[in-house]
């Protein structure tokens, strides 16, 4: 019977942190050009968005975003999408991000997160770690990790988000 009680508050416990997370944490991060962003704050004026968690640093992290990149503007046309992607390079390799960017042609909105306050606020443990988010500002999806071709995956949820399924 204890094991049953423990059980149940645990999944009561997961519900309730299940719950806190489904809107964004607030978080104070700056954007490529200095300015303060707010994290609670991000949207995409009612459409799905992707944030993506990566670093200078993580080949499958910037092999995700390349291919992503590859589709970007298609998927934008077709369903007003857009992605979020967040640094987690330290202060003292922070200075490496936008060249990369620049360097791979990305068009997306860049965070940089050197103290990881929002990668931890947003439990995530590992990189690259994926979350889909929908229209209303809410964690649609998760995911870490990355194997080639998964990113036809989150056009397919995007696309399920816009038709309101």
């Amino acid at each position: 019977m204890k094991i049953l009680v423990r059980f149940f508050s645990l999944c009561a416990l997961l519900l309730v942190a299940a719950a806190v997370r489904a809107q964004l944490p607030s978080v104070q991060l700056k954007d490529l050009e200095g300015k303060t962003v707010d994290t609670s704050k991000l949207s995409n004026d009612g459409k799905p968005f992707v944030i993506s968690f990566f670093a200078t640093w993580c080949k499958p992290c910037n092999r995700e975003l390349k291919a992503i990149s590859e589709q970007y503007a298609d998927w934008q046309d077709e369903t007003g999408m857009k992605v979020i992607a967040v640094s987690i390079d330290q202060a003292q390799n922070i200075n490496k991000v936008k060249p990369l960017v620049d360097g791979e042609g990305w068009e997306y909105e860049v965070l940089l997160d050197p103290n990881s306050e929002f990668r931890r606020a947003m439990g995530v443990q590992m990189i690259p770690h994926v979350f889909i988010i929908d229209g209303k500002g809410k964690i649609a999806e998760s995911r870490s990790g990355y194997t080639e071709g998964a990113e036809s995956h989150l056009i397919e949820k995007i696309r399920e988000l816009v038709a309101g399924k």
